[in-house]
């Protein structure tokens, strides 16, 4: 039996989960996992429901069955075959921590995409990418020809037919076009410490202030920098017995595990957007292992 989720985003008012639920059992459809949340500040609703179909009927069919319910209750919503693997396009600049996490992650099946493209300013990750049987491509960017790699990035995104773009420690800033066109499907990592330092060598700024935290957040990329609505977050906490290398080498693996944190929740279809926040429904405890992270 294939299973499939359904994922709606909707005005709050009663009877969506009903109508959902009867919708599925009359068309012979057995939940396996649900979430929702009704947020009362901005009056929308979103769910996300798992299910089998245990009488065949096909994702096309229940999907022109449920349109007429969708449009009831003003739905923006998505049916999802779960065994379909995202295709991921990953961008690094020269800090390979984050790209290296992916490709272990990705190669031991923790994450269920298929990674298309991997692109970087410079070549310092060609013999990695390409030892992994995945298209590298170089697309060096300057002042004077921003534009121009923008739409080298946006072509290697439309040829391999990429649904997400994961920017890897990639050190470039996007265009407020590429932000627009893309919105919803580029993930970000930074490091972020409390207090936050900004500029040179963070770490080095934080060892030297004596931080008891520090720390990573991972958020879906727009034209704010660095301000677009947030996935996941983690903090590791350090002591005044510390370097700043180690400062450095904690950094990374926790930028590490956010990010995949982040990436497992958006192919999941766990992750909503909501305004400038999200809202993200944690794996449920009988899920695959695949579908838990550490």
């Amino acid at each position: 039996m294939r299973q499939l989720c359904l994922t709606v985003d909707c005005p709050s008012r009663r009877g969506i989960v009903a109508a959902i639920a009867t919708f599925l059992a009359d068309r012979g459809c057995n939940i396996t996992d649900s979430s929702q949340f009704d947020d009362t500040e901005t009056g929308r609703f979103f769910m996300r429901v798992s299910f089998v179909s245990e009488e065949g009927e096909t994702p096309d069919a229940l999907r022109d069955g449920f349109a007429r319910t969708a449009t009831a209750f003003g739905m923006t919503w998505q049916l999802h075959d779960e065994a379909a693997k995202t295709k991921v396009v990953i961008m690094v600049s020269r800090f390979g921590h984050c790209l290296n996490d992916l490709l272990y992650r990705w190669r031991i099946g923790a994450l269920p995409i298929d990674i298309v493209a991997v692109i970087s300013n410079h070549m310092d990750y060609q013999k990695v990418v390409v030892n992994h049987d995945i298209p590298f491509h170089c697309i060096r960017v300057t002042p004077d020809n921003k534009p121009q790699a923008e739409a080298a990035i946006l072509q290697v995104v439309e040829d391999t037919g990429a649904d997400l773009i994961v920017l890897a420690r990639y050190m470039q800033i996007l265009s407020d076009e590429m932000c627009r066109r893309m919105s919803g499907r580029i993930i970000n990592i930074h490091h972020s410490f409390l207090p936050s330092f900004k500029g040179a060598n963070p770490y080095k700024q934080a060892f030297e202030k004596g931080v008891k935290l520090i720390g990573a957040t991972s958020h879906y990329v727009t034209s704010d920098l660095d301000e677009g609505p947030i996935i996941e977050q983690d903090t590791v906490r350090v002591t005044h017995a510390q370097s700043a290398a180690d400062y450095v080498a904690l950094g990374r693996d926790v930028e590490a595990q956010v990010l995949a944190r982040a990436v497992h929740a958006h192919v999941h279809h766990r992750a909503f957007l909501n305004g400038s926040k999200t809202v993200v429904f944690p794996s449920s405890p009988g899920s695959h292992s695949s579908e838990r992270m550490g």
